[in-house]
């Protein structure tokens, strides 16, 4: 869908703006880094109707630097650079390079992302994995991304990784692990999505509890986790929407995820940045889904009290 249906849809159905994806004509980070015309005519776009960037997403091009090739990445890629696993990985930190300066000229202060892994397929301990490969995985990623961190930090934008399946971060432990290898630093945080965590086994909320300080995003999507006794968790290599699996996205509402436990934590921790409606539910129309879920959010959102409600109890 072109990049201005899509602002007109959104602007109708209610939301205040968006994170734009790049791919097709929505973003081209290159472009919005170096063309000022480019950026002037997005932001002129956004603003016919009444909509901001709260975010860009660079995903596709952060699994890339940190990855080892395999076939699937060519799906990704520019033709010139597809079988060549070298130059892929060159495209993809070269596109990410260009992401402070590109977010600077939109006026955005954020990227929703991946950062890979170079030991993704280690995951299971058999063959043994042993901590030293572990280690090497860590070491990889920090190696690779702090040049990139540096960009990021001259520009003063900060990078939120999605944690999920297939990163060097996919959960609590492996979070905090890559907090401590890339010293803590300020430019890196964490794009929150409880449908990464939930199908796992994690609640949650307790991610954002864990990390307060380093939420810098929040996706909302929603999953459901079915009980059939069947089908395993690790997805029986059947395609998404497919009703055999185990767990499922599903469009806001219509899933497990506790949206009442996150709200409220999100407004304890004092986060002030956007929910981002991310919605990937293969079983039902995308467009009544926007909507539904914008509705839905919308009527669950609660400030945050200004005062202890036994207040005027005490003396």
């Amino acid at each position: 869908m072109p990049f201005e249906e899509v602002c007109r849809k959104a602007s109708q159905m209610g939301y205040e703006g968006l994170e734009i994806g790049c791919g097709g004509d929505h973003m081209d980070v290159v472009r919005a880094a170096t063309d000022k015309n480019y950026v002037q005519q997005k932001l002129e776009i956004l603003d016919k109707y009444h909509l901001k960037c709260w975010a860009v997403s660079t995903h596709i091009a952060g699994q890339i630097v940190g990855d080892e090739y395999d076939l699937r990445h060519n799906n990704f890629v520019p033709d010139k650079v597809k079988g060549k696993p070298a130059e892929m990985r060159a495209w993809a930190i070269d596109q990410m390079m260009h992401v402070p300066q590109a977010l600077k000229n939109l006026g955005c202060t954020v990227t929703t992302s991946f950062v890979g892994s170079p030991i993704w397929n280690f995951w299971y301990s058999f063959p043994q994995t042993t901590e030293a490969m572990v280690e090497d995985g860590f070491a990889r990623i920090k190696q690779l991304w702090t040049p990139i961190f540096d960009e990021f930090d001259r520009f003063n934008i900060k990078f939120a990784l999605e944690v999920h399946p297939s990163e060097i971060a996919y959960d609590i432990y492996t979070s905090q692990k890559l907090l401590k290898v890339l010293d803590n630093r300020p430019t890196f945080g964490f794009n929150f999505d409880p449908s990464h965590l939930l199908w796992q086994g994690i609640k949650p909320h307790i991610f954002i509890r864990t990390f307060p300080e380093k939420i810098y995003h929040v996706h909302l999507k929603d999953v459901y986790v079915a009980n059939d006794d069947i089908s395993g968790i690790l997805g029986s290599h059947l395609p998404f929407g497919d009703p055999r699996r185990r767990w499922n996205f599903r469009s806001i509402g219509r899933g497990m995820v506790n949206f009442e436990d996150i709200l409220r934590e999100l407004n304890f921790i004092g986060y002030e940045g956007p929910l981002s409606i991310e919605w990937e539910d293969s079983g039902m129309e995308r467009e009544q889904g926007a909507k539904e879920s914008f509705d839905y959010i919308n009527r669950m959102r609660i400030k945050p009290s200004d005062f202890a409600f036994d207040a005027a109890l005490k003396n």
